[in-house]
């Protein structure tokens, strides 16, 4: 094991004062008021950054800006989005669920409902996101 896995490995035993005295002995400056399980963290960072080196700035300055950017604020399955005629397919259990969108609904089981949530309920037995059970969404 090399000093830096020590190292690593030790900061799970210090408690959050020695953890604090770590971080100004280290930078220098009053540690961040964080829960001292980050400020562990942040000391692990700190540490591997000095020993391995830190990110280049073209992937900083990436990171920066992807958690600066607006997040899309539109879900990716709103009705608007979803054409009359448009027909939504998913397997379930061997099952093979197919879903027509209507002007007014979703037509499923020779029966219109009001929302793709009210058919995977009606699918599974319990509750889903209706666009999530139909892959609709990013989280699926």
């Amino acid at each position: 094991m090399s000093r830096l896995d020590d190292e690593l490995n030790a900061l799970a035993d210090l408690v959050p004062s020695q953890l604090r005295e770590k971080w100004s002995n280290m930078e220098g400056t009053t540690p961040p008021s964080v829960p001292s399980s980050l400020l562990s963290r942040l000391v692990a960072q700190r540490l591997q950054e000095r020993r391995r080196g830190a990110l280049p700035a073209l992937v900083m300055r990436e990171l920066t800006r992807i958690a600066v950017a607006k997040p899309n604020s539109a879900p990716l399955c709103r009705r608007s989005k979803l054409t009359p005629g448009t027909r939504l397919v998913r397997e379930w259990n061997g099952q093979t669920i197919t879903v027509e969108v209507l002007e007014e609904g979703f037509a499923y089981a020779d029966r219109t409902w009001n929302s793709l949530s009210e058919i995977a309920r009606y699918v599974t037995g319990a509750h889903w996101s209706g666009p999530r059970f139909f892959g609709l969404t990013g989280n699926g």
